[in-house]
């Protein structure tokens, strides 16, 4: 299944949190796996071991240690193993943590292999997309019970602790990532953190959340106005509704992440709003909520079939901010929308 990752290793040490927790299904804060074309070898410590157990002994040895020992350990097991190179995650790894590992390895040949993890986690398998899922509809079922809460006078802060309340009533392990709730002009800030700013009659009221559940995350983005929206609004959300909606007719695997962000961005610069895009089409999602692939200007490889994308084109003014986010699965011919919430500008 990963026969990809030893193209240029005989081996491969993994740190990375998401990256144990993608092999293992288990969540630790200390812990390495250690593959080859023919073993699986997990270590971590007294804390875990239970749990390392249950989820991963018969698929893995599972070696209980502590964080001075690990090293000696590897060195040993692949020395046993008669493993010559062994790739490891330079974009995890800090240098004086890499200066570690390299001492400790100091007779086997070191080689980054960080790209090839994250090809591997790229397609995703039939039962993460339903792991996806199922962090989708929970978030789904959220906002629905929240839209109703609003009212003049309440806070983005206080339907930010409602949308978090209802997440883990309805089965979410937590939160994919902090919610986003802005009111009014905050709507213009791509990443606001929910504050004390009221909603009043006339506002722009943007939601960009997520649940996450077995592991996986979810994410949706939804803007609306509390009231009746005026003639700028409106044209704003409409040119962004039609940005997506031209991504998602066309989306297929085989096309570049900078192909896919062109549909929308070239929209928007024939229509004269070129600037107020700012942000790239969309990104990966799974154990973590930014993943690859980037649907990016800057990316030129190919979107593989069954990854999991975002697509969220957004137009930001300086009085408010409109983004429409769906999230869906690329597949040869088209896409599977995992989003299901309607797409209306009037709450």
């Amino acid at each position: 299944m990963y026969g990809s990752l030893f193209e240029k290793a005989d081996a491969v040490v993994v740190f990375g949190g998401s990256n144990r927790a993608y092999f293992t299904e288990t969540e630790t804060s200390f812990g390495c796996v250690l593959l080859t074309p023919d073993t699986k070898t997990f270590y971590t410590d007294f804390r875990y071991a239970l749990v390392a157990e249950k989820n991963a002994a018969g698929a893995y040895e599972v070696v209980v240690t502590s964080p001075e020992k690990l090293d000696g350990l590897l060195a040993d097991k692949l020395a046993s193993l008669g493993a010559k190179s062994v790739g490891y995650e330079e974009d995890v790894l800090t240098v004086a943590r890499f200066k570690e590992l390299k001492k400790a390895l100091a007779g086997f040949t070191l080689r980054p292999m960080s790209s090839a993890l994250s090809a591997v986690r790229t397609v995703k398998t039939e039962a993460e997309i339903a792991h996806i899922k199922k962090a989708q509809s929970i978030t789904e079922h959220v906002l629905s019970a929240v839209l109703p809460l609003l009212k003049v006078g309440v806070s983005e802060r206080e339907i930010s602790a409602e949308l978090t309340y209802r997440f883990l009533r309805l089965g979410a392990d937590g939160l994919a990532f902090d919610n986003i709730v802005a009111f009014g002009e905050n709507s213009s800030d791509c990443h606001h953190t929910a504050g004390d700013r009221k909603l009043d009659r006339g506002d722009i009221v943007l939601f960009d959340i997520g649940a996450k559940a077995e592991g996986y995350c979810s994410d949706m983005t939804r803007t609306f106005v509390f009231g009746e929206p005026t003639a700028r609004m409106t044209e704003i959300y409409d040119l962004v509704l039609t940005a997506q909606q031209n991504v998602l007719k066309f989306l297929k695997a085989g096309m570049t992440g900078r192909e896919a962000d062109s549909i929308a961005r070239e929209y928007f610069r024939a229509n004269g709003f070129e600037r107020e895009f700012g942000h790239s089409l969309g990104h990966g999602v799974g154990i973590d909520i930014h993943e690859s692939p980037r649907l990016s200007p800057n990316n030129y490889e190919e979107l593989p079939e069954n990854c999991v994308v975002t697509v969220e084109p957004g137009l930001y003014t300086e009085k408010f901010g409109v983004r429409i986010e769906d999230m869906v699965v690329v597949k040869k011919d088209g896409i599977e929308n995992l989003t299901n919430f309607a797409k209306s500008i009037i709450i």
